[in-house]
């Protein structure tokens, strides 16, 4: 292959990196809460107060910094007084969007607890597609109040005497489509009805307003927020990677064309992403910071149905596409400041597998722990030099919904780097997403700092279509070796689809 290169600029400091990037979504669908993260108090799997201990572990290992829940779907049919008091007492509810009964054995108390166990921010979506704002806000008092007004002291009398001061509130969850079916204009008339008394009832909060992959959605909705930009905190966008056999393939069954096809699609997401950008920065301007949030994201393989609780496998290919998003939401870490990985446990992209009292982590969840290093540090500019391993056909031009846009070649290397609040601390995370070559690539850090130290470690296998299972839960995991580098100038060999961190103290 051609020349390599990554320039990493101390001294080019792009944002401080929002720990919320890393995030995660757990939605009550197939078994991501009841088996996946809630067995029960009276279950034998190892618990605390029912909440799975080995699924909490995982959590804890990675430092998940946000967890998003009900939903999802699920969210906006979804009323929070039938998940607390009394498991005995709870209503069994129809689950209309992903079939079955929903027992409300796990509600908001159980949420928190589990929130607290791993040392992660709550996140909570209203019900706006079948709920109201009186029932949003009661169910913020009932979280964050201090006093005896009637939510509060409910919570008390439940066994919860201090407030859990949950800040992030999603208005909604995918309002143009399972949550209400509006348009934009509607929704912003409901977000700025619901917006209203969230924010009356504690100023505190932080708003996430339900956006779009729809350039339309996004800019009518927020020209009817315009006079309205102190209600906004947020705007969410999600995207999957959906069900497209032809082009992506199976969850393990995929052709190198496919594979390629995947990573190339990233520059979609990107695109959404800027669009976003330039739609909230155009509106919201010189008044206040409108964030964008991806509340939801990753690859959905056919494989996932609604008649298997969308459950997939996850291979090497799922863990280098997260890797190469990570190194995207830290590119655009200015404006990118939450994105909650879809869905943690038994569904979709999901971080870990539970079977009976067994749990396998993924490709995913080591990618994740791979990138820990990176949480609140700051995003430093970096510079490729990389052989192309796909050039752009006719196909790759069409987006979501048939949107034809222009893109860039694929590189086989993808990086980021971030540096501690100190300076005394640089990570760096290169992707060599080539299927068949090792590639030396030289590294040159620029800032005047000497390293002191180093560490390096990455995650790979034999074939991009590993993955992790029950019989065999180590086929792809972190591994480490010692690495001795001085110099500010020095050459990496990173093997043909890997995911590559370096570590160096700098003094």
């Amino acid at each position: 292959m051609g020349c390599c290169r990554l320039v990493v600029g101390l001294d080019e400091r792009v944002s401080d990196i929002d720990p919320n990037i890393f995030g995660h979504f757990i939605e009550h669908l197939g078994r991501c809460i009841y088996h996946g993260i809630w067995v029960g108090r009276g279950s034998d799997i190892p618990n605390i107060d029912g909440l799975r201990m080995d699924v909490v572990e995982a959590f804890r290992s990675i430092g998940v910094p946000i967890i998003r829940w009900p939903g999802g779907c699920f969210a906006d049919t979804y009323h929070w007084m039938d998940g607390v008091g009394p498991v005995e007492r709870r209503p069994r509810r129809v689950n209309i969007w992903w079939g079955g009964e929903e027992t409300n054995e796990f509600g908001t108390d159980e949420f928190i607890k589990l929130c607290r166990l791993v040392g992660a921010e709550p996140y909570i979506c209203v019900n706006v597609g079948s709920g109201s704002p009186e029932e949003a806000a009661a169910w913020l008092e009932y979280c964050n109040y201090t006093g005896g007004s009637r939510y509060a002291r409910l919570r008390v009398e439940n066994g919860y005497p201090e407030p859990y001061r949950v800040r992030y509130w999603g208005v909604g969850n995918e309002s143009w489509g399972c949550g209400g079916s509006f348009d934009p204009v509607y929704y912003a008339w409901e977000y700025r009805r619901f917006a209203t008394f969230l924010k009356q009832t504690d100023p505190s909060v932080k708003l996430v307003a339900c956006g779009h992959t729809s350039t339309d959605w996004n800019l009518r909705l927020m020209e009817s927020l315009r006079n309205f930009i102190h209600l906004i905190d947020y705007l969410s966008i999600h995207y999957y990677f959906f069900r497209n056999h032809q082009r992506y393939g199976g969850d393990v069954d995929f052709t190198d064309e496919q594979y390629l096809n995947l990573l190339f699609d990233i520059q979609h997401l990107e695109y959404e992403i800027k669009q976003a950008i330039s739609i909230v920065d155009f509106f919201s301007e010189g008044r206040k910071d409108v964030w964008i949030a991806v509340d939801e994201w990753g690859v959905w393989h056919p494989q996932a149905t609604t008649e298997n609780g969308l459950y997939q496998q996850n291979t090497l290919r799922d863990a280098i596409l997260a890797a190469s998003i990570l190194n995207l939401f830290i590119k655009y870490s200015r404006r990118v400041r939450m994105a909650n990985i879809a869905q943690a446990v038994n569904v979709l992209q999901s971080i870990c597998l539970t079977r009976g009292r067994d749990t396998v982590l993924t490709p995913t969840y080591h990618v994740f722990k791979l990138y820990k290093p990176h949480i609140a540090g700051i995003a430093l500019g970096t510079r490729v030099e990389s052989p192309v391993i796909k050039e752009p056909s006719r196909d790759d031009f069409v987006g979501l919904r048939g949107v034809r846009r222009r893109l860039e070649s694929l590189k086989a290397i993808d990086a980021s780097a971030s540096i501690d609040l100190n300076s005394s601390r640089l990570v760096i995370t290169i992707v060599n997403r080539s299927l068949d070559e090792d590639i030396d690539i030289e590294v040159v850090v620029n800032g005047g700092y000497r390293i002191a130290e180093s560490e390096y470690a990455y995650i790979t296998s034999k074939s991009v279509r590993s993955y992790n299972d029950f019989d065999t839960p180590n086929n792809i995991r972190i591994t480490e070796e010692s690495i001795d580098i001085k110099s500010n100038r020095f050459t990496l060999n990173l093997q043909k689809h890997s995911i590559n961190r370096l570590i160096l103290k700098l003094s």
